[in-house]
C-alpha cells in the first residue's frame, strides 16, 4: 500500500467513524436535561403539605412535566398525611397521576404500626426516608425542603 493509499483508507475510515457518531451527538444535543427535584416531607400539617404539592407544580410547570422527575419522600409525622384518610389524598393522587413519586418511609411506618393497606393507592415505599434522600443528594438531585 502506498503512501496515497493509506492516507486515503485512513480518511474513509474516519468519515466512517464521524458518520456513525453523529447521530448520537444529534440525541444527545437535542436531547433536554433531565432536571430532577427531590421534596423532603416530615410534617403532619396539611398546611405544609399544600405548600409542598404547590411547589412540586410550579416546578413541572416552569421546567415542563417532561424535562423534570420529581421524588416526594416522606417520614416522620409526614407519613401520617399518606394515609388513606388523608386531607390532602385528593391532591396526592393529583401529583402522582401528573408523574411525580411520592414514597413512604417503612422504617417509619413500621415504628407507627402502619401498614401499606392503610395507605393511599400508588404511593410507593422506601426502606429508609433520611437514605433516600441522602442517595438522591448524592446522585445530583436538587433537594427541596418546603
Amino acid at each position: 500500500m502506498n503512501h496515497d493509499s493509506r492516507r486515503s483508507f485512513l480518511l474513509l475510515g474516519s468519515a466512517g467513524l464521524l458518520a456513525a457518531a453523529l447521530p448520537m451527538l444529534a440525541s444527545a444535543q437535542t436531547a433536554a436535561p433531565k432536571n430532577r427535584a427531590l421534596f423532603q416531607v416530615t410534617d403532619n400539617d396539611p398546611g405544609r403539605w399544600n405548600l409542598i404539592l404547590n411547589n412540586m407544580r410550579a416546578v413541572r410547570e416552569g421546567v415542563g412535566s417532561e424535562g423534570v422527575e420529581i421524588e416526594l419522600v416522606a417520614y416522620g409525622d409526614g407519613v401520617l398525611m399518606l394515609k388513606g384518610d388523608s386531607v390532602v389524598g385528593q391532591r396526592i393522587a393529583e401529583a402522582l397521576k401528573a408523574g411525580v413519586k411520592i414514597n413512604a418511609c417503612q422504617n417509619t411506618m413500621n415504628s407507627m404500626k402502619l401498614s401499606p393497606a392503610e395507605m393511599l393507592p400508588e404511593i410507593g415505599y422506601v426502606p429508609s426516608g433520611v437514605v433516600e434522600v441522602m442517595r438522591k443528594q448524592q446522585q445530583g438531585w436538587a433537594y427541596i425542603r418546603s
